[in-house]
């Protein structure tokens, strides 16, 4: 038995060897991520149209331009401005109203209006960000300087302006960006796709040999054979890939396999029941193509999963990447211990179990072994009675 084991292991390795389109999803990977090449959000163009054209509202635009994460130009006309957001050249355009300085110096309220693309959520999000901490900056240094002329001492322009000291110590370092969290998410989607097509075409092609279907010995040696394969791919995305794009990697090598083999049998037990639902190529490219996307949005990536509707949460939790992509980016990116992601390492083991339970005893229907089990039961049950 272990030598068919065996031989089929090397069989489908060779195979898989000599015609490595596996590599694909090397090239696939490197080049979706060159979108998170730069690890952050930076360089927006943003328009500043000074209706003042005071010392004040200059220096408001310095300090604007000193963001990395914004591109000040200077607009004349608000048309102009307006024509650029509409045809999507700029994220934000910022009117610095008139008479700001005068307003400003006689302690009155200056609304600043900043008309902003929120198409994009994340380059809106970050530019709020920016607008509000450079404006607070902008306000806290000219009430300083009054109070400074007023004869206030340093300590008590500490005490008025900021009574209360805050220190925020990070929980979770999630590294340089959102994108270290979106990243993850990705390439657990890109390995679970590309291992999902690998399983099911094995089956598929082991359940149609001329010959008839093989002993299950050979189901296991050949499934078995893409594990070292998808180990080493997930070498690749989870550790040397972003360290290639400069990445925070906390995670170890021993620990990268350790969350990554759960996470490979469950997505071949799922390619098991695939199987044997669809049992046509066609099919399951096809099904599979249409459900890529949605599972990726499913797993928590870009969307939080206690947010969702509980009967959304119910199927989430039915897929594997959901809870690798929480395992993978907590341990990698966040700092967390493996053994605070035990949970996430039991749930895939039982998906996988789960998984491969359902699709046997769905072969097993289809084959009519449940109906000779049941008839012969009912067989001895009637001897007996007699």
């Amino acid at each position: 038995m272990f030598k068919m084991y065996w031989a089929a292991f090397v069989r489908i390795t060779l195979r898989f060897l000599t015609i490595p389109k596996w590599l694909f999803l090397l090239v696939s990977v490197s080049l979706m991520s060159l979108v998170y090449s730069n690890g952050s959000v930076i360089n927006l163009p943003v328009a500043v149209i000074d209706l003042d054209h005071s010392a004040s509202s200059r220096q408001l635009i310095r300090e604007l331009a000193t963001s990395a994460k914004v591109n000040i130009t200077t607009y004349e006309s608000s048309l102009d401005a307006y024509d650029d957001i509409n045809a999507r050249k700029l994220f934000a355009v910022i009117t610095i109203p008139r008479n700001y300085e005068k307003r400003l110096f006689n302690g009155e309220n200056v609304v600043i209006p900043a008309y902003g693309d929120a198409s994009s959520r994340l380059a809106n999000g970050q530019i709020q960000q920016d607008l509000k901490s450079i404006y607070q900056q902008v306000l806290t240094n000219y009430n300083t300087n009054i109070m400074r002329n007023s004869g206030f001492t340093p300590v008590q322009i500490n005490v008025a302006l900021s009574p209360i000291k805050s220190q925020t110590d990070p929980l979770f370092n999630p590294g340089i960006s959102f994108a270290a969290i979106t990243f993850p998410g990705l390439l657990v989607m890109l390995l679970q796709h590309s291992l999902l097509l690998s399983s099911t075409r094995t089956h598929i092609a082991l359940n149609s040999l001329p010959q008839g279907k093989p002993p299950k010995i050979i189901f296991i040696g050949s499934l078995s054979a893409l594990l070292p394969i998808w180990l080493f791919l997930s070498i690749v995305l989870f550790g040397l890939w972003p360290w290639i794009l400069g990445y925070r990697q906390l995670a170890t090598l021993p620990q990268i396999l350790l969350m990554t083999l759960p996470f490979l049998f469950a997505v071949m037990g799922l390619a098991k029941l695939l199987t044997e639902c669809l049992r046509s190529v066609e099919m399951i490219y096809l099904t599979l193509a249409f459900l890529t996307t949605p599972v990726f949005y499913l797993s928590g990536t870009v969307w939080p999963l206690h947010a969702m509707p509980f009967w959304v949460q119910c199927v989430s939790k039915l897929l594997p990447s959901t809870w690798a992509v929480n395992m993978i980016a907590s341990v990698n990116q966040m700092g967390l211990s493996i053994s605070d992601n035990i949970f996430n390492l039991f749930m895939l083991m039982v998906l996988g179990i789960f998984y491969f339970s359902v699709g046997i005893f769905i072969s097993a229907l289809r084959e009519g072994r449940i109906r000779q089990i049941l008839g012969y039961r009912h067989v001895i049950r009637q001897k007996l009675t007699r």
